[in-house]
């Protein structure tokens, strides 16, 4: 019997355990939609696990030949997933820009799995296999991104981060910029890459890559509607 209560109190504490390695919050914590494949919950960044987003300025091509804002349909539709709903994210370790890799559930529906199965995110199969099977049947049904030939995130990044590094000081295209919201930096693809500027008088900066811009205090834009 006792040997019995001891196993029973060893799986409890296994249990709280792995529910401290998780991050919860409720309909009063603090979440904010950075984009549409990352979320700030309680102070804690979440770069969703296996998936990629279109980003937050890019457009996608439609049906018709014309062109539809894919960014910020990922983006109303993550806010849409986790608005009033209890979000749980499980931790899959860090990227290289001390974001938690995670798989968050809301109300517990895996948010991963709904962004890509809306046709709102690529399987990101660089880094994992997990959405594939989900992706494919997205591009059966053209949902989203998948109703016409389109550029990848992954692509999208690239060619935007080639145009500005043509113009760059030192080969360093991230701006620095410092502003009511502090120090933000903005990557090549952001919408408001053009229109900022970098006064160094004022303490701004140019960087070389976003780790270097985290790690030197500055954060990247909310692109989310809200703050909940």
């Amino acid at each position: 019997m006792k040997k019995r209560e001891a196993g029973f109190r060893l799986g409890l504490l296994a249990l709280m355990a792995l529910s401290l390695d998780c991050g919860a919050v409720s309909a009063g914590d603090a979440l904010q939609v950075v984009d549409g494949d990352t979320l700030d919950i309680a102070g804690k960044r979440y770069r969703l696990h296996g998936i990629d987003a279109p980003e937050a300025g890019q457009k996608c091509r439609s049906a018709g030949g014309g062109n539809w804002s894919c960014g910020q349909a990922a983006i109303a539709t993550l806010e849409e997933l986790v608005t009033d709903r209890r979000v749980l994210c499980d931790d899959r370790g860090f990227d290289d820009y001390g974001r938690t890799i995670a798989v968050c559930f809301a109300d517990g529906r895996d948010v991963n799995h709904e962004l890509v199965a809306a046709g709102l995110a690529w399987a990101f199969r660089k880094y994992s296999e997990d959405y594939v099977d989900t992706e494919d049947q997205a591009r059966k049904l053209k949902m989203g991104i998948w109703q016409a030939p389109t550029q990848t995130a992954w692509e999208y990044r690239a060619d935007k981060w080639a145009v500005a590094l043509q113009a760059a000081p030192n080969g360093c295209p991230i701006k620095g910029n410092i502003s009511n919201g502090g120090k933000i930096y903005h990557a090549p693809w952001s919408p408001w890459y053009m229109k900022t500027k970098v006064s160094p008088e004022r303490g701004e900066v140019w960087f070389c890559d976003e780790a270097e811009a985290v790690k030197a205090g500055w954060r990247a834009p909310y692109w989310g509607a809200r703050r909940m």
